[in-house]
């Protein structure tokens, strides 16, 4: 059976066997889709925690875990721009005592976005 064949059989619905199967896989290689850091970490606990909300997502789901990047990447802009403003978080000079702020900052913008936007039911 050709190419062409097997994929008409497949649009028609009709049964395939093992080896058409296998076939067709090759022919049809299942489209890759990439995802940042928190759109991986979504697709994990969607995975692991929330089984329904994964399978209900099923055509939709490529397109939330970009939205959750996207999402991600203005939530964590909007709260380092309020957070550098904040008096907290001035620069001292001292590069120790500036590094440890910096981090502070992210740690809690980071905590921020998985609470709001990765871990949610």
């Amino acid at each position: 059976m050709n190419k062409r064949e097997l994929l008409k059989k497949v649009k028609a619905d009709e049964g395939l066997t093992v080896e058409e199967i296998i076939e067709y896989q090759k022919i049809v290689k299942p489209e890759k889709h990439v995802y940042g850091k928190y759109g991986n970490l979504a697709l994990e606990y969607l995975k692991e925690y929330n089984v329904g909300k994964y399978w209900s997502l099923a055509g939709q789901l490529p397109e939330y875990l970009h939205n959750v990047d996207k999402q991600a990447d203005r939530l964590y802009m909007t709260m380092y721009n309020k957070l550098s403003k904040s008096e907290r978080f001035k620069k001292t000079g001292d590069f120790i005592k500036d590094l440890q702020m910096e981090t502070e900052k992210q740690k809690l913008i980071e905590e921020e976005i998985l609470n709001e936007l990765v871990y949610i039911d």
